[in-house]
């Protein structure tokens, strides 16, 4: 009988069962960077183009420094204390003629002077400034502080406040006709001397508030919160972002048990599905004429269309108001509105006078709105402006997400690119006249940077080296930075000149000698035939020497809309790792791009609409008959294993699908979606009350009585993503349908990410015992 408890990890057990013909050890691989190396990130170029800054971790202390490299030495320094205080933030606002900007350093406000290379400091305060940017005619900053829009004039120095936003209502006196107002109303028509004094006191009171300075205006904004607060070019509006929580939703509790105060301490976490959700909409100030309202979509076409699957169709439709983008010229100003079913996104020209939105273009899709630069619920990632006239931002229209403009007055819209691939990271150069962006147009599993003409027109490819490589342009667009990985390398920092065909630099070298010291695999990137036809893509590991009728491990990734059957270093490189073990020990190992995958355009991301653990678990039940029938896979020796998406997905396999899968690991997984969050959820299954059919079809456990196979669970107790619940609640549920084949091993310090490389190697020290023992 297994039905075991654990609730510690196990280091003794490391000896008997983590045991292999492997050079590499559990234990070593789950050290993580510390093995492996730290490789650079958060590159950016100084304002002059001279330095290129990056963080890194070499010599694996506690955390990464600042290094740079110049133009002149590609050898990389580490920036002293000293350097560092004086560096200007990489972040900021610039003046129209790029000779000036402003940023928050620390939490005070500063101006840069690019010419001369001196920072001025504005403000020295306990409360933090953000958000600066400079006036248009560039002689004022426009900055935030604690929830109100201030201005710093930059000659005079004087700041003054534009906005007091309080929540609430104003106060209005009541009108009491009681005997108290009545009697004072009679005395004071009675007696003329009482009558002089008031009067003359209201005119002492008129004289003083005429002497008084402009204030700004008090705004009150009720139960909402206030943020994302700008105000237009020409300076006679100011419009604010309203976001109101819902009063009556209940935020889940996790229990914290090993704590250093030695007591049971409580972790707030997120609302489940179906909870009440927030609001989000935007206010505008109009300053000459002191009124405030607010943006008004009723307007919207399609606005009041309603999914099939809403049991109240009067209900209204509700939305969100995403903040308002102002062009550089000031004269229009567009902003983004998206139903909170997420099945419509209007982008719309704003009438900043009266509020009301005109629909420049309208996206519907039946399962979610969603893509590379769309985003998943109420934040959109890319859109701007190219001209005063011109918009542009990203759409899946033909099934993959591509780069869209439109004249905002004729309303001409024009895809620049098209294909069967996506678009990623697209930005316009500083002299306006070209787009950069990432592509995976040659291969689903490849990214290039490219560069195109503003209009649109051929593609220029700018890298060519097999993998991924994400690009950092110098302030004049001569040079690029690469951060460029494969299957086989962590990412590295290279230069290169923004030119076609030039090869690029190699500038760092991060991996540890131990990491060296193995011959890593370069897996083959395979498709497959799903059962509907579909081409599956995927990662293989084979054995050198593989034999006949051998045991094979499925990997699922976790995220449901993300790519893991790539060429360039996997986020998973621990799972990677453990992969390059597993086939030294004579394991072939499948890792699949199921449905949902990210990469593939619109079909393959909604492919599991209404229904989680469809087509994104047959594609595992496929991946299996295509090890059986092309590798010589034994059917009866398949394990499947899996994290977060990945654990649900396993435990969906070994409940509905127990003749093909042996043995399962399951972990961090969610049970039942119905005690999921909502952002995530209601995308895919709606809610619960709306939708049950889609929870329940959806739910593992809901089909706990299939398990055959010998399952292994493990789960983080301070997991504030999927909760510890979802899987007490399974264990009960196995514990009443009587099974004995499964375990769960849990982990008190580790939340939904594990951090502790002891509960990484214990974890899947377990693992690999449970593929032992039941697969071979």
């Amino acid at each position: 009988m297994k039905k075991l408890l654990l609730y510690i990890p196990v280091y003794m057990l490391l000896s008997s069962f983590a045991i292999g013909q492997s050079q590499l050890t559990i234990p070593q691989i789950m050290e993580g960077t510390k093995f492996v190396g730290n490789s650079p990130n958060a590159i950016y170029w100084d304002e002059h183009g001279e330095y290129l800054y990056f963080n890194w971790n070499p010599e694996n202390n506690l955390g990464d420094s600042l290094y740079r490299i110049s133009m002149e030495d590609h050898s990389p320094i580490m920036v002293s204390a000293k350097e560092l205080s004086k560096l200007p933030s990489k972040q900021g606002n610039y003046t129209k003629d790029k000779t000036k900007k402003t940023y928050t350093k620390n939490g005070d406000l500063y101006l840069y002077n690019l010419t001369t290379r001196v920072e001025q400091q504005v403000t020295n305060t306990i409360q933090r400034e953000s958000s600066p940017i400079f006036s248009s005619d560039q002689q004022k900053i426009f900055y935030s502080l604690s929830g109100n829009l201030y201005a710093w004039e930059i000659k005079s120095g004087i700041t003054t406040q534009l906005t007091d936003f309080k929540k609430g209502n104003k106060k209005i006196e009541a009108k009491s006709e009681d005997y108290t107002t009545w009697i004072k109303k009679e005395e004071m028509e009675l007696i003329k001397t009482l009558q002089e004094r008031e009067e003359k006191r209201n005119l002492q009171i008129k004289n003083n508030k005429s002497n008084d300075p402009s204030r700004a205006k008090t705004i009150y904004t009720g139960k909402a919160s206030v943020s994302t607060i700008q105000i237009s070019p020409d300076e006679n509006f100011i419009t604010y972002s309203l976001f109101e929580r819902p009063a009556n939703s209940n935020r889940t509790n996790v229990p914290n048990y090993v704590t250093e105060s030695g007591y049971i301490e409580t972790l707030n976490s997120r609302p489940k599905v179906g909870s009440p959700t927030s609001k989000m909409n935007v206010g505008i100030y109009d300053i000459q004429n002191d009124t405030t309202y607010r943006v008004s979509t009723s307007d919207l076409p399609n606005i009041d269309l309603r999914p099939d699957f809403v049991l109240d169709k009067n209900k209204k439709r509700e939305v969100y108001v995403h903040a308002p983008l102002w062009s550089d010229e000031g004269g229009n100003v567009i902003l983004i509105v998206r139903s909170k079913d997420n099945k419509d996104r209007w982008i719309c020209l704003l009438d900043i006078k009266t509020g009301i939105l005109e629909s420049l273009d309208h996206q519907h899709d039946d399962a979610w709105i969603g893509g590379p630069g769309i985003g998943w619920s109420q934040w959109d990632k890319t859109i701007g402006w190219i001209d005063s006239q011109s918009i542009w931002f990203q759409s899946e229209e033909t099934g993959y997400s591509h780069l869209y403009t439109i004249n905002i007055k004729t309303g001409k819209k024009q895809a620049l690119t098209k294909g069967k691939f996506e678009i990623y990271n697209p930005r316009i150069s500083d002299d306006k006249l070209s787009w950069y962006f990432e592509s995976n147009m040659q291969h689903p599993g490849e990214r290039y940077v490219y560069k195109m003409d503003i209009k649109g027109g051929k593609f220029i490819q700018l890298t060519s080296t097999l993998g991924r490589s994400d690009a950092y342009f110098s302030p004049d667009n001569k040079k690029i930075a690469l951060r460029y990985s494969n299957s086989m390398q962590p990412w590295e920092l290279y230069l290169m000149d923004n030119q076609e065909g030039t090869k690029p630099k190699r500038i760092t070298t991060s991996t540890t000698s131990d990491f060296d010291k193995y011959n890593w695999r370069s897996p083959e990137h395979i498709t497959f035939k799903a059962k509907d036809g579909a081409n599956v893509h995927a990662r293989l590991y084979k054995p050198e020497k593989a034999v006949q009728n051998g045991p094979a491990i499925i990997f699922v990734h976790g995220a449901g809309y993300l790519q893991n059957a790539h060429k360039w270093w996997s986020s998973y490189y621990r799972e990677y790792m453990f992969h390059n073990y597993l086939v030294d020990n004579g394991y072939t190992v499948l890792d699949i791009d199921y449905r949902a995958s990210a990469g593939y355009g619109r079909d393959w991301r909604t492919g599991i609409y209404q229904h989680m653990g469809g087509l994104d678990l047959s594609d595992q039940i496929d991946g299996a008959n295509y090890l059986v029938n092309m590798h010589n896979i034994n059917a009866k020796k398949i394990g499947i294993y899996g994290g977060s998406y990945g654990g649900f997905i396993t435990l969906m396999a070994m409940f509905t699908a127990p003749d093909v899968f042996a043995a399962g690991a399951a972990l961090r997984s969610v049970t039942d979606w119905a005690h999921y969050n909502h952002g995530y959820t209601s995308n895919i299954l709606n809610t619960p009350i709306e939708d049950p059919e889609a929870y329940r079809k959806s739910s593992p456990i809901y089909y706990a009585e299939g398990l055959k196979g010998a399952l292994l669970m493990c789960h983080g107790m301070i997991d504030t993503n999927v909760q510890f619940q979802d899987i007490v609640r399974l264990s009960q549920r196995l514990i009443e349908l009587k099974k004995e084949n499964w375990e769960l091993a849990v982990y008190p310090l580790e939340g939904h990410g594990f951090v502790e490389p002891s509960s990484w190697t214990d974890e899947y020290s377990r693992i690999f015992k449970l593929f032992e023992d039941n697969l071979k």
